[in-house]
């Protein structure tokens, strides 16, 4: 039976997003292209009308699932009110995103894996990456895009590390300790650049009230 060409479409799109799912958790090598085909309701035959490789599927599925997890942090920032980077930490840094591996950070779930990969593959998580780190840039106070920048590294590299660790180890009560240990040491950052641009703003307001004062004329200075 011949397939339109939007139906192909959707199975194409079904495929991705059962392989992004199944892929952050059980891994590349964890899973083959029989399941992933079961998981998106098509059978193995289907496959190659829709992908040159397992290589290619496992591009497409970590886009999709890095674009994914930008939106999740897009609409978490939108909706935070008037401290965005600490309801990103939170929900980042929770234990609800710590037991839910398929739906969760791909950089958590498959980065180890994507870095034996293909270059193609790394490419895309490379552009994942900036893209997190624009969301971050956008909640992150400081004086100058270069410092903005580099403090949202250093919080990606502290929120991914957390959220691994806390997946990794087998008690509970250290896997709490290590998220809430993380969001700690992540939120006195976001004060301090409050307090910080709140300084910088005050100091250019009086130099320019100041500069909108009129001159004083030798007349208006006195004898």
């Amino acid at each position: 039976m011949r397939v339109s060409r939007e139906q192909a479409e959707k199975n194409r799109v079904a495929v991705i997003d059962a392989a992004a799912r199944l892929f952050r958790e059980r891994g590349f090598n964890g899973i083959g292209l029989d399941e992933v085909m079961k998981a998106a309701g098509l059978t193995h035959g289907g496959f190659y009308k829709q992908f040159k490789s397992k290589e290619e599927l496992t591009v497409e599925a970590c886009n999709r699932a890095l674009a994914n997890s930008a939106e999740v942090w897009a609409q978490t920032v939108k909706s935070a009110g008037a401290d965005p980077f600490a309801a990103l930490i939170r929900s980042y840094l929770s234990t609800s995103h710590r037991d839910d591996g398929g739906e969760g950070c791909p950089l958590v779930a498959l980065g180890a894996d994507a870095a034996r990969h293909s270059p193609a593959l790394r490419r895309s998580f490379e552009a994942g990456i900036n893209v997190h780190l624009d969301v971050l840039d956008r909640t992150i106070p400081a004086v100058s895009a270069a410092a903005t920048r580099d403090s949202s590294i250093a919080a990606l590299s502290v929120m991914v590390g957390a959220l691994l660790m806390s997946r990794v180890v087998e008690d509970k009560a250290l896997s709490r300790r290590i998220l809430d240990a993380a969001a700690r040491s992540l939120l006195p950052r976001t004060r301090q650049g409050v307090r910080q641009r709140a300084r910088a703003s005050g100091t250019n307001k009086k130099r320019d009230r100041a500069r909108l004062l009129p001159k004083p004329t030798k007349s208006s200075r006195g004898a």
